[in-house]
Parts: C-alpha cells; sequence; structure tokens
C-alpha cells in the first residue's frame, strides 16, 4: 500500500489491482510517471518454449503500461540463460544446447505477442534480447567496468543466495554472476532505450536494486524498482500449475479448452483477487463478482475463465471454449472441442478394464487412483456413471468414433482408438 496518494494512473490502477509488492522509490516514480511516457522493463529466461499462468502477472504489468501510454519492454533473457538465475532455486539449472536455446527464444516471442502490441508506434512494446549485448562481452572488461561496483558481502546477503548457500547443492560461481549480468542489463537498457523502470517478482528484489545501485554508481541517474507479489491459490499451491504441470499459454502445448478450463477450476476465496490480476475488468466489477456466494460464485469463475482466456488467446477462442464447456458439463453434449487424446486401437478391440482405461488417458495419476476414483462414483463414460472399475470398455462404447471420460465434474476429454 502506498504511503501517500498515488497521482500517475498506471500506479493507481496498479496498486488497487494489487499488484505493487515493493518499490524502490514509489513517490518518486509517481512523479516521473505524471510527466510523461516512462519506459520500464521485465526480463523472461526461455528456460522452455513457452510462456506459462506463472509468468502471467509479470505479463499483466506490461500490459497496463501500455494501456496507460508508456512503454514497455519485454528483455528475453538470451544470454542470461546461458548461466540460469539461481534465485530461491533448490539447484543450478541444467545448461541447454544452442538448438534448445535458439528453439526456445522463438517460442517465448510468440508467447508475448499473444499478449502485448510490439506494432504501435508510440507506446508500442518493444521486443529485447538480452544477448545482443552479453555475448559481445569480455571478461577482463567485465571486471574493470561492472565487478568494481559490487560488493561480495552485499550480494551474499541476498536472501535467494542465502537459501542455496545453506542447501547441500551450493553455489556455483557460474551462478553467482547472473546478479551483475542482470544489473548490466538494466544499464544498458537505460542507455540504449531510456529505461527507467525494472519490474519482477518479489524474488528478484535483490537483483533490481543490484542495477539500480550500479546505474547510479557508473551513469548517476536515478531508476526504479517495482516488484509484484508472490501468486498462489488461498491452499498455498504456487500459480500455474496443476497436476498435469505448467499450464502453458502456447496452444500447441495445451489446448485452450484446457487454458479455460484451468482458470474456471479457480478455489472460491481466490476469484475475486484473480480477476484483478488477470483480465482487464474493471476493479470493482472484479470486487464485486468476487464477492458472489453459494451457486453465483460459479458464474463469475466462468467470466475469470473467458476474459482471461481472451487476453491470452483471443475472444472468440476464449467464448468457444466456454460454449464447450457449457455443452459438455451443462447438457452432457459430446463435442469435439473437447481436448483429445489417442489409444491404441488394439486396446479397445480387445476391451481393457475401466480402471486401467481412466489411467492410460492420463486422467489420474495411477491405477490404484482411477480405482478410488470409479468406486468413489466419480467416473464417468460417456456421461454416464461407471460403477464397476473392472468393467471392459470396447469400440461398442464408442459414440461419434470416441470415448467420452469424465473425473469429477471439472475434468473431460475424448479418447479416440489410433489403428
Amino acid at each position: 500500500m502506498a504511503e501517500h496518494a498515488l497521482k500517475s494512473p498506471f500506479l493507481r490502477e496498479a496498486e488497487a489491482r494489487g499488484y505493487i509488492f515493493q518499490c524502490t522509490d514509489l513517490a518518486s516514480l509517481d512523479a516521473a510517471m505524471c510527466a510523461g511516457p516512462v519506459t520500464g522493463y521485465i526480463g523472461f529466461d526461455p528456460t522452455a518454449d513457452s510462456l506459462h499462468v506463472g509468468n502471467a502477472l509479470a505479463i499483466m504489468m506490461l500490459r497496463l503500461m501500455q494501456r496507460h501510454g508508456h512503454r514497455p519492454i519485454a528483455l528475453m533473457g538470451g544470454g542470461t540463460a546461458k548461466i540460469g538465475d539461481p534465485s530461491f532455486r533448490d539447484e543450478a539449472r541444467a545448461l541447454m544446447s544452442p538448438e534448445r536455446l535458439a528453439a526456445n527464444l522463438v517460442g517465448i516471442e510468440s508467447s508475448l505477442r499473444q499478449f502485448l502490441d510490439f506494432e504501435s508506434s508510440n507506446s508500442g512494446a518493444m521486443l529485447v534480447n538480452n544477448a545482443d549485448w552479453l555475448d559481445r562481452l569480455s571478461y577482463i572488461e567485465l571486471l574493470q567496468d561492472v565487478g568494481v561496483h559490487f560488493s561480495i558481502s552485499r550480494m551474499l546477503s541476498f536472501e535467494s543466495v542465502k537459501q542455496r548457500l545453506e542447501r547441500e547443492q551450493g553455489l556455483t560461481f557460474l551462478e553467482f554472476n547472473y546478479s551483475i549480468l542482470q544489473s548490466y542489463d538494466f544499464r544498458e537498457l537505460n542507455r540504449r532505450h531510456g529505461a527507467v523502470l525494472q519490474m519482477g517478482g518479489s524474488d528478484q528484489w535483490g537483483n533490481i536494486v543490484a542495477g539500480i545501485d550500479l546505474v547510479r554508481r557508473t551513469d548517476a541517474r536515478q531508476v526504479f524498482g517495482l516488484t509484484t507479489p508472490l501468486v498462489t491459490t488461498s491452499s498455498g499451491a504456487k500459480m500455474g500449475k496443476s497436476a498435469k504441470g505448467a499450464t502453458w499459454v502456447n496452444a500447441a502445448k495445451l489446448p485452450v479448452f484446457e487454458y479455460w478450463q484451468f482458470w474456471r477450476n479457480t478455489e472460491d476465496d481466490d476469484v475475486g483477487r484473480f480477476l484483478r490480476f488477470f483480465t482487464d475488468l474493471p476493479v470493482e466489477e472484479c470486487t464485486r463478482l468476487g464477492a458472489l456466494q453459494g451457486a453465483e460464485i460459479n458464474e463469475a469463475k466462468k467470466i475469470l475463465a473467458t476474459e482471461a482466456t481472451a487476453i491470452c488467446h483471443g475472444r472468440e477462442a476464449a467464448e468457444a471454449a466456454a460454449e464447450t464447456a457449457r455443452q459438455a458439463f451443462e447438457t452432457g453434449t459430446l463435442t469435439a472441442d473437447l481436448p483429445s487424446r489417442e489409444i491404441p486401437a488394439a486396446l479397445l478391440n480387445e476391451g481393457i478394464p475401466a480402471f486401467r482405461l481412466f489411467a492410460e488417458a492420463g486422467l489420474v495419476a495411477s491405477n490404484g487412483e482411477a480405482r478410488r476414483l470409479i468406486r468413489g462414483g466419480g467416473a464417468r463414460l460417456n456421461d454416464r456413471p461407471i460403477s464397476d472399475e473392472n468393467r471392459l470398455i470396447g469400440t461398442g462404447d464408442l459414440v461419434e468414433g470416441a470415448l467420452k471420460l469424465s473425473s469429477g465434474k471439472k475434468h473431460h476429454l475424448l479418447l479416440r482408438p489410433r489403428t
């Protein structure tokens, strides 16, 4: 919460939505944003070939900057990814091959273009890769230019570093350089593009402050840092993870319907907060929807799912996913838009026990979990309950060439035979 009344529209809305966790000099940043457009950035290391829901709050901050007339920079870590950010990790990241890194960079760029407008001339987002300058650095040059401004004792005081040093894995010298390179990025973006604000998750606070200090020491310029809160669910789970793994924004890695369903499955107590975080709906409307009780909160969840999916995949795809859900959950219709998987046709020709089918389909993690699901009445085949876990399911159960399997009320898929 700000200690003074914020005046800039960006910071006012960011505060109202709960985006602000820490800021190095909120009053001065507020004044700078009132004076004119500000350029700010967030870094994304290409550790995979797609962003996921865990990156969503950072992306929403960049989108909010753009909506209020400021210029966001999405910095892809093509250089820093060759080291790996050690912040709050149990062990070092495995180093990527050049081919894997190049493929990941293409995927991250594609993900960012789903959310941000890189075409507008004024407040259009910029896409930058820190390999453009980090790959050209000589080690001696870096030590002389930047290394003299870093205190080892101060770096050891960073909470992320202390936690790693207390673990068996320890911290390699390679990873220890990450903070220096991230600081170098801030100075380089300030010099090249006038970036005066670095944003990131709360785990990046130490690295952001180090960059601010480097810019002040070497260039005598005032720059700012702002972090967002760590997002967890009411039950304490880390945002963006599910039983099936990361919730990817790339439709090739996760179907749009499953992305929509991720948001639809939000816990009741998180609905209002997630509406403020992950949609563009007015804050007052988010608060109203989040306060609904009983069956009405499910309608709010559908709005959350559709609005969040529209930001990522477009309005048409989001509404199609909502309609697929309505048909599958409310009318029991077999719809081709449900997530689909294949199973060897031979298994259906011979007949496969129901518990094995659910495990093979990936709706449960094991045969034992499948048996418990069926015994508990939570398994359905073509919208009809399965009571016998050993019942043989075969080609005679196919409807329009597929089996519709349901685990509880929220998880459905079409299983098709593969010849």
